[in-house]
């Protein structure tokens, strides 16, 4: 207890900056991925009001669904767009830092199509101006705020101009700045961490994603903004938090890797450290950035397409893939899915049940924070297969429990139970640990494509399973777990065969790691190679 006062009083400009990274960051990105649930009949009352007002006819029930479809698929859109932004960004300027002005004109060729060029441009000509303070993360959460804010109004205002497409081009801007924040904010947060503390920094990208989902469902519910009157103000929330960000970010220094190793101040660096972590010895986080420096001397920031010919880097993406994957296919959208009917057959009253997916909201968001505080204890590795192997177990018994619900009614009750047990394991696994292990596994030259190509993946992934998932329900029923529990099992034996633990090591450590793991597996190979070569030449002889 003594310990963890210290820290938060030393760190505590530290905990500031996490906070206001957060508010902005993932933290949006959770409300404004649930928020849309709650005000989902009165965007569709809105839509036909509007058209019949204007065309003096109802709106068939087909063209309206698929209105609905265009302005929730609109916000998966814009975060692939922004995903692609954020890495043109990473790969145009992080060469201009690590490489001499006079850059051939091969370096600036992009393989992006001229729109989103353009669009890239424009945006860095803001983010990233010609000064000696300027952060290119840093800069870009800062033009992000500016952008949610001319979204947010255009669906705050949709309702007083009448004009549903607004929602539509606002739902778009979000996501263009949520696949920008969530790369920049989960990256910034890792580079201003102390080594002792890196887990549970990293881990807080998920606690604030988790506590956005927690207020979106609070601020949904029907005795506040979830209401038809209030629905256009419970949409234009994010504008307000940004608006926050906006005003006391530029307050805090940049990071501290950023400082030494692509504008290489060494007094910076030390005097960023010292007002991020309070006055102390840092000598040892100084070294292991300065082993960083040398590893990646004349190496430049990739883009996204060198990230992917770099062969060196396959096992960290290989890695980071299976992570995002599993993360996905982990079963919670069909314990979603399921969880109102669940809720509903264990005789629970319909004005309880908001409530109820209140608790396994804020269930979620205490297991994630409780994530943050062992993580650096127990390890990453320890955790995920943990994770992974307790929500398989979980998932079993409670694909039994719905199988004999009709014969044993108690057993209803035990499905709610089991629901906030899976989400307990989840938070403790791999809701925690996956974005902090994305984070400590890449180097600097890697890191921002590898987020941009997890962020692209993360993005197909939710549109992918919002499509092909009440297909599976339909299909399968309760039996559509046994997909879940399959990737599950498999996930935490491929985690605990090939996966490094990253607690406590520095980002040379684990890519050393990685190399050895590499090179024991070709060399195993030649080994065999050689034994059955042996093996023919006797044969022969």
């Amino acid at each position: 207890m003594p310990g963890f006062l210290s820290d938060l009083v030393q760190y505590r400009r530290l905990w500031l900056m996490i906070v206001v990274l957060g508010i902005g960051g993932t933290h949006l990105s959770g409300f404004q991925m649930s928020v849309i649930n709650y005000a989902s009949p009165y965007v569709q009352k809105f839509i036909n009001e509007t058209w019949l007002e204007r065309y003096g006819s109802a709106l068939p029930r087909e063209t309206l669904m698929l209105l609905w479809s265009l302005i929730v698929s609109a916000y998966c859109i814009g975060g692939m767009a922004g995903c692609l932004c954020s890495g043109y960004l990473a790969a145009k300027f992080g060469k201009s830092f690590l490489q001499p002005r006079a850059a051939s004109k091969r370096n600036l060729v992009s393989p992006f199509p001229s729109p989103a060029k353009t669009l890239c441009l424009f945006m860095t000509r803001f983010c990233c101006p010609a000064s000696k303070w300027s952060c290119l993360r840093k800069k870009c959460l800062l033009l992000n705020d500016v952008v949610l804010i001319v979204a947010t109004l255009h669906t705050g205002f949709s309702r007083t101009a009448k004009a549903f497409e607004m929602i539509l081009a606002g739902r778009f801007l979000e996501g263009i700045a949520a696949g920008i924040h969530m790369n920049a904010h989960v990256q910034y947060a890792g580079e201003i961490s102390p080594k002792k503390l890196r887990g549970f920094i990293n881990v807080t990208s998920t606690v604030f994603l988790a506590l956005g989902k927690a207020v979106a469902r609070i601020l949904g519910l029907r005795d506040l903004l979830g209401t038809e009157d209030m629905w256009n103000v419970l949409l234009s929330f994010p504008g307000w938090v940004a608006l926050i960000q906006l005003l006391l970010l530029p307050f805090f220094p940049e990071s501290p890797s950023y400082l030494l190793l692509q504008k290489e101040d060494k007094a910076g660096c030390l005097k960023a450290m010292k007002q991020l972590w309070g006055e102390g010895n840092y000598h040892t986080e100084f070294d292991d950035l300065m082993k960083e420096k040398a590893l990646t001397k004349g190496t430049k920031i990739m883009n996204v397409l060198e990230v992917l010919r770099e062969r060196s880097v396959y096992p960290q993406l290989c890695t980071m893939l299976l992570l995002l994957l599993s993360l996905q296919l982990c079963g919670l959208s069909a314990i979603t899915f399921y969880t109102s009917e669940i809720f509903s057959t264990a005789n629970l009253q319909e004005s309880i049940i908001p409530y109820v997916s209140l608790g396994v909201s804020v269930c979620e968001l205490i297991s994630i924070m409780f994530c943050s505080s062992i993580i650096d204890r127990f390890g990453r590795r320890t955790l995920l297969c943990g994770g992974y192997s307790l929500m398989a177990l979980i998932l079993v018994l409670l694909e039994t429990s719905l199988l004999l619900s009709d014969q044993f009614l108690w057993l209803r009750y035990c499905s709610v139970i089991l629901i906030f047990l899976f989400i307990i394991a989840y938070g403790i696994g791999p809701a925690g640990v996956v974005i902090s292990v994305m984070n400590e596994i890449f180097t600097l030259s890697t890191r921002a494509s590898a987020f941009v190509i997890g962020g692209i993946v993360i993005w197909l992934g939710l549109a992918f399973t919002g499509m092909i998932f009440p297909f599976a329900v339909m299909l399968l029923g309760p039996f559509c777990f046994l997909i879940f529990i399959a990737v599950l099992l498999i996930s935490a034996v491929v985690i605990y065969l090939f996966l490094p633990e990253t607690k406590g090591k520095s980002t040379s450590e684990i890519t050393e790691k990685f190399k050895t793991c590499q090179f024991k597996r070709k060399r195993h190979q030649a080994v065999e190679m050689c034994a059955a070569e042996e093996k023919t030449f006797c044969t022969r002889l």
